[in-house]
């Protein structure tokens, strides 16, 4: 199997299932670049093989994704122009336009069309989550058929609060959440404990926090048993209703508003900062507290 810097791939029951981990832990398993090309290689290569039945994704650590990596050394030197450590990427796909061109390039193709690809995985793919599921780890989360997690599991997006901006790239908060759910969380930066996701029929199954493991192959052993073109078919069958009822459109209206919520603030600072400041009204995201849980009979924690 390929050897990943950002992740650990493990084969189980004679390649029939593969977990795929997010392995950068002290980064709070923090999307960099490197980390989501990694990701879509071993997607796609768990999708060539035709041994492969079921594809689980989860995360090494406290907690399966902080979103996407905002600013550790490694990510700053992956976007460093000329720089020892600039990641490939960076030069392609946009990453060599200027303005907002370049900026809806890089996240059109690295951000939103890979998680959508990864939707339409002609795999069934169950997501393995734990502890809090922040902002960009939900889109990786949301492109799996099926979502387990950990008793201990909550799930945020505090882009809103922490960043000023509408969403996250794939946006399909409505779809999962709910229409006033979604604005209430998006509203607020609380979060939605797992009981209250397994109720929203989000989440599938909730495991014991030191079983997940254990208990989510267990469950992947049983959808890999299903015939092939049976669990293809059910897949298809189910995301494209959704598409014909509006999901595919809705993803790509909100990556709109998305890029025009980036260039609202690109253009309103003099360093082109394209995200909300503290100035803005917004609170900086490295001195956020703790998030909250959403609670319905009090308006905040």
């Amino acid at each position: 199997m390929t050897d990943y810097k950002f992740l650990k791939v493990e084969s189980h029951d004679d390649g029939r299932i593969v977990r795929i981990l997010l392995d950068r832990p002290s980064a709070r398993n923090a999307q960099n670049r490197g980390l989501l090309v990694e990701l879509d290689e071993a997607f796609l290569a768990a999708e060539a093989d035709d041994n492969v039945r079921v594809v689980i994704l989860g995360g090494t650590g406290p907690l399966f994704s902080s979103g996407h990596d905002m600013g550790s050394k490694e990510a700053v030197a992956e976007r460093t122009k000329g720089g020892p450590g600039e990641h490939p990427t960076y030069k392609v796909n946009g990453g060599t336009r200027v303005g907002a061109e370049n900026r809806m390039l890089q996240e059109w193709h690295y951000f939103f069309q890979n998680t959508l690809r990864w939707r339409n995985l002609r795999k069934i793919t169950i997501a393995q989550m734990n502890g809090t599921v922040f902002a960009a780890g939900l889109m990786l989360m949301w492109a799996c058929d099926l979502i387990v997690a950990s008793e201990d599991t909550k799930f945020a997006d505090v882009v809103g609060t922490r960043l000023g901006m509408c969403g996250i790239e794939y946006f399909a908060h409505p779809w999962e959440f709910g229409p006033r759910k979604t604005k209430e969380l998006m509203l607020t930066g609380d979060s939605l404990s797992v009981e209250e996701a397994h109720s929203l029929g989000m989440v599938s199954k909730v495991f014991p926090t030191d079983e997940l493991g254990d208990r989510t192959l267990e469950f992947a052993r049983r959808i890999a048993d299903l015939p092939t073109v049976t669990s293809l078919l059910i897949k298809e069958s189910v995301n494209q209703t959704v598409d014909n009822m509006g999901f595919y459109n809705g993803l790509q209206a909100c990556f709109t508003l998305h890029q025009l919520n980036h260039s609202h603030w690109a253009e309103i600072h003099e360093n082109k900062y394209a995200v909300g400041l503290p100035e803005d009204g917004i609170t900086n995201w490295k001195d956020a507290e703790p998030v909250v849980p959403a609670l319905k009979d009090r308006p905040r924690a």
